[in-house]
């Protein structure tokens, strides 16, 4: 008699086992990640022998070892469309063009200006998202700016290469998406600098510590910033240039936290903190003239 109350015990927590295992997956966000280049390919989306680069492997595995997310990779621009958006809370860019990406234009407006805004929607950029759409005159300025409206920013070229090593300064420790890095810290990676930047429009979460840095620039330099986009939310990070950066736990665990505040897990703070970029633009300035 005892064995089948026992039996019967253990068989009612298997079922509530599967039955949480069932929820939890349920709650798992989908997310796209799009890894097309047209000029230049960073070897992190680089794919070999048919095999997923290392920037869409990372993610993968992060998906799967935090249990938050699982992540279809493509290479094809033309996935992202009304119809296949239907499937992901997330979209993800790690993608260059210096002109057109190939997403159909009916595609972009929904994208961004449908898709994008609804609660429970984010988009993740890295790296040369920001080269992506990337405007050479006046005319193709305005004909992006549906694009890096919502990014945040426009490569403006990379004074510090991938060889470098470069000081950063964590401008809102706060927020998920700085956890894993100390207040200040080094990595080596490529840094851009930006135009089409508007500080009254972005969260700071990071900037180039120019007083550390060679060469020194006498303006601020942004590293990762986060924004509402509607009811969505927009993450960037400069970081992910380097391979190396992809086994970079400090950059993973960060990765990880503005995963959870673009799904809404954790929270952090969107406002527009321009304040932030005029000191670490007074700073620069400074740090330039010594």
């Amino acid at each position: 008699m005892k064995l089948t109350r026992l039996l019967l015990s253990l068989l009612a927590l298997s079922v509530l086992v599967s039955a949480s295992d069932s929820r939890a997956a349920e709650k798992k966000a989908r997310a796209l990640m799009l890894t097309n280049s047209k000029e230049f390919t960073h070897g992190p989306v680089r794919r070999k022998d048919g095999k997923l680069a290392t920037s869409e492997i990372a993610m993968t595995q992060l998906g799967q070892q935090t249990g938050l997310f699982d992540v279809v990779c493509t290479q094809e621009p033309t996935d992202i469309n009304r119809e296949n958006l239907k499937n992901y809370d997330l979209v993800i860019f790690y993608t260059q063009s210096a002109s057109e990406l190939g997403i159909e234009d009916g595609e972009k407006e929904y994208f961004v200006n449908e898709w994008l805004k609804q609660k429970g929607h984010g988009f993740i950029g890295f790296h040369s998202a920001a080269d992506t759409y990337r405007a050479s005159n006046d005319e193709q300025n305005q004909k992006w700016k549906w694009y890096w409206e919502m990014i945040g920013g426009t490569f403006d070229g990379h004074p510090w290469n991938a060889g470098n090593t470069v000081t950063i300064t964590v401008d809102d420790p706060k927020h998920p998406a700085t956890r894993g890095f100390l207040p200040e810290f080094q990595i080596k990676d490529e840094i851009y600098q930006y135009k089409n930047w508007q500080p009254e429009k972005v969260h700071v979460l990071m900037s180039l510590n120019m007083e550390k840095c060679e060469p020194k620039m006498p303006y601020q330099v942004p590293v990762s910033w986060v924004k509402n986009w509607g009811d969505g939310k927009v993450y960037f990070t400069n970081l992910g240039h380097n391979d190396s950066t992809w086994t970079d736990r400090r950059f993973l665990d960060s990765v990880e936290g503005g995963v959870r505040w673009v799904l809404g897990l954790d929270a952090g703070d969107a406002t527009p903190n321009p304040e932030v970029s005029a000191a670490e633009d007074a700073k620069a300035k400074a740090a330039a003239k010594k």
